[in-house]
């Protein structure tokens, strides 16, 4: 299977989590035939050496595969659709810079190349789905037709920071993809989740399709405690002067269960935080020479 990223920006949190993705799968060897990465800093990448291709975004590519109605994160498709037209008819992996592999690749590939299609997860009909979001998303698009598609009940919201593409029809899927985000869009569609629906309808349409949660781990509702875990990762590894297959063998004695993917909080949680750093600013701050 082939493993891509998508990861740009001056954010170095992206891009440190970037790192630590692609580890997780090159320490997993052969089953993981390559790894490509769009980015605009491949400085950021070149301990990696020839074992991952850094392929260039800049912004006006960026810009061009936002497509006609100008939805950010539609470039998620094309991106997709790149590596499909890079490997032809070869199974492509596409992951969240905040995922990482946790066990046999080789499982995973053979699944892939048996002709099911991976998501992270289902996270439910749409319909019963209770976000303000989904909400009026499934309000907006109930029993229409997009991309030839009547959008009904059964119709189910899958996380996309995983999306597993296996050979057949892949052409055929990303371009279904695309045809229901667009349309989607064109239709006043509320946008925060579009890329990620039709990707799950395309994908569902056309294949057998099954969660990668037994093998990649998502850890988008943790980022904070993860963050700290991986920036200290690399900055050990640096320190010690480790060699890059040092590197890999830290990474598999590393215990992905001691933290948490997911960690829910109450959103007055985050607002009070906010309301005490406002109310109890520093006292004082200083710099040096000032």
């Amino acid at each position: 299977m082939h493993v891509m990223l998508l990861t740009f920006g001056a954010d170095l949190r992206n891009h440190y989590q970037a790192n630590f993705s692609i580890l997780s799968f090159l320490k997993e060897g052969s089953s993981v035939r390559t790894v490509d990465v769009f980015t605009d800093r491949p400085d950021l990448y070149r301990h990696l050496g020839d074992r991952a291709t850094m392929l260039a975004v800049d912004q006006a590519l960026l810009e061009e595969w936002t497509g006609p109605h100008r939805f950010f994160w539609r470039i998620k498709i094309k991106a997709i659709e790149a590596m499909i037209e890079r490997y032809g008819a070869e199974p492509v992996v596409y992951v969240d810079s905040d995922t990482f592999l946790t066990d046999d690749a080789a499982g995973f590939a053979r699944k892939l190349e048996e002709g099911g299609a991976f998501l992270h997860e289902n996270e439910g009909r749409l319909q019963e789905l209770r976000q303000k979001t989904t909400r009026r998303m499934w309000s907006q698009i109930a029993n229409r037709t997009f991309a030839g598609i009547r959008i009904d009940g059964s119709t189910a919201m899958w996380n996309a920071g995983v999306v597993g593409v296996p050979a057949r029809e892949n052409a055929r899927a990303i371009q279904l993809a695309l045809d229901l985000c667009d349309e989607m869009c064109a239709a006043g569609v509320t946008p925060r989740l579009i890329e990620q629906y039709a990707i799950s309808v395309a994908l569902d349409t056309l294949y057998d399709l099954h969660p990668a949660t037994p093998w990649i781990a998502h850890y988008w509702g943790n980022k904070e405690e993860w963050n700290q875990s991986i920036s200290g990762f690399f900055v050990e590894a640096d320190l010690r002067g480790l060699t890059f297959e040092q590197k890999l063998e830290q990474l598999r004695a590393f215990d992905h269960r001691s933290i948490p993917v997911r960690k829910q909080r109450r959103k007055s949680n985050e607002r009070v935080r906010r309301l005490a750093d406002a109310l109890f600013p520093p006292l004082k701050v200083l710099y040096h020479g000032g």
